[in-house]
């Protein structure tokens, strides 16, 4: 059981640095939180080195929660972390990511997300949507067919195709001047501060 909550681990902090909201900080890292995997079955085969969750999967790690029907997670000879959620029978996977202290949540869904620890990229595809949040408030949204985030250098791709969320399978993104975020997080934090 440990190795599974091993693979599983390295699958949560790929989706974590997924969200392009999230700071990345150099220096003295926070101790890895605890990932609790709730289903209705899970299958592990030491052998294959992979786990398998199916049924109503709900992932916590940390501020993230994942839902998903199938939640499957390997590693290959290399060490290298991968993993797959899907989603039948409610028909997205999604993601939603917390950041208190911005007053932030991000918001991920689409047909399937897939983590590659050996190349650090995390992948939502089919009818892929990421919303960023400020107080209840969507501010920043990405439309398309697939969008990857790739952690080793920070950067994030949005492709359009005929299984896109965005009208005539294209990508859009509606992003918000920085400042107007930056207004949001002050307001919230005011009328928080209030008794």
């Amino acid at each position: 059981m440990n190795k599974t909550i091993l693979y599983c681990l390295a699958f949560c902090a790929g989706l974590i640095a997924a969200l392009p909201a999230q700071a990345q900080t150099s220096g003295s890292q926070p101790p890895e939180p605890d990932t609790l995997i709730l289903s209705d079955t899970l299958h592990y085969d030491d052998i294959k080195r992979e786990s398998v969750f199916t049924g109503n999967v709900i992932l916590t790690r940390g501020p993230m929660t994942l839902r998903s029907d199938k939640l499957v997670t390997r590693e290959d000879a290399d060490g290298n972390q991968h993993g797959t959620a899907t989603s039948a029978k409610s028909g997205l996977v999604h993601i939603r990511q917390e950041n208190p202290e911005k007053f932030e949540v991000i918001k991920g869904s689409g047909l399937r997300a897939e983590y590659n620890g050996k190349t650090g990229e995390i992948e939502i595809i089919g009818q892929a949507i990421v919303t960023r949040y400020i107080c209840g408030k969507a501010l920043d949204n990405i439309r398309s067919e697939r969008v990857i985030y790739h952690q080793n250098t920070g950067t994030y791709e949005a492709f359009g195709g005929a299984g896109s969320a965005a009208p005539d399978g294209r990508v859009r993104s509606l992003a918000q001047p920085r400042a107007k975020a930056d207004q949001a997080m002050a307001e919230c934090a005011k009328s928080k501060a209030k008794p």
